[in-house]
């Protein structure tokens, strides 16, 4: 486990210096990648000056939501972008060649095209989360900063697990299932907002099916000390939720084994 670390760590840097090569470019990327989601926090703005909450949920309660669902989603798409562009190296064949070395396919198809400039989201979603926590009402107490910190790394998980599963539906369709983006990106754009403006088929599907509720709303919920109004779940189950995505991670992970030990090449 250590060794695939340390591996994953030469990778990655590598990938670092060789995007680094043309820093004006890399930098007008980053700060264009800035902008981008600025702009979308800017439309949240709005539409609170417009009506002030929804449905009983403050600005500074929502900058929360979409600061978590930000940086988790920079983070694992920054990390996970080889799996979201797995469907070439099976197209053509290359993941042939992945196999012959006696590493993890999960570990080389990661770090395949590791994405430093997601850096400028993660910047965006930081700042938002951090203007989130100083205007909400919540006295900032180690305990409310550990729920925060699972949130994050519940959610990230959750993300990567996603990017992972696309990935191996490929073995098996061989071209990308372009359906999976609605959980990946829609996953985004549905967890920067509470769980209880939607409607109730919608709320159970985020809960039970693909668990972002568990990794944003709930915990969010219950540093917030607001009540479920949903599911009208205990406190320690608010708190302990984010463990679901480390176990949709394992999952998905258990999947791309089962995926690899069946993989069929393109022969192209």
């Amino acid at each position: 486990m250590i060794n695939a670390i340390k591996l994953w760590g030469r990778y990655a840097r590598q990938a670092v210096r060789s995007q680094l090569q043309y820093r004006a470019s890399f930098i007008m990327r980053v700060f264009g990648q800035l902008v981008l989601h600025a702009l979308e926090a800017v439309v949240i703005l709005a539409l609170f000056d417009r009506f002030g909450s929804i449905r009983g949920w403050r600005l500074p309660e929502v900058l929360l939501f979409y600061g978590i669902a930000h940086i988790s989603f920079a983070v694992a798409e920054g990390t996970a972008r080889g799996f979201d562009l797995f469907p070439r190296l099976v197209k053509s064949g290359d993941f042939d060649i992945l196999l012959l070395r006696p590493r993890s396919t999960a570990l080389q198809v990661s770090v395949s095209d590791f994405q430093l400039l997601r850096i400028g989201r993660l910047a965006q979603g930081a700042a938002v989360l951090a203007w989130g926590m100083l205007t909400v009402n919540v006295a900032w107490y180690w305990t409310h900063l550990l729920i925060l910190l699972s949130a994050l790394t519940g959610a990230t998980c959750m993300f990567y697990a996603l990017f992972v599963f696309q990935a191996t539906a490929s073995f098996w369709t061989v071209e990308s299932l372009e359906v999976m983006n609605m959980f990946t990106y829609g996953g985004v754009q549905t967890t920067q907002y509470p769980l209880e403006i939607y409607q109730k088929w919608f709320q159970r599907f985020f809960i039970f099916v693909i668990p972002l509720g568990c990794v944003t709303y709930l915990p969010v919920v219950a540093l917030l000390g607001r009540e479920d109004a949903i599911f009208h779940s205990p406190v320690w189950l608010q708190t302990t939720a984010p463990v679901m995505g480390v176990l949709f991670l394992l999952a998905s992970l258990y999947l791309w084994e089962f995926g690899v030990r069946h993989y069929r090449s393109t022969g192209s």
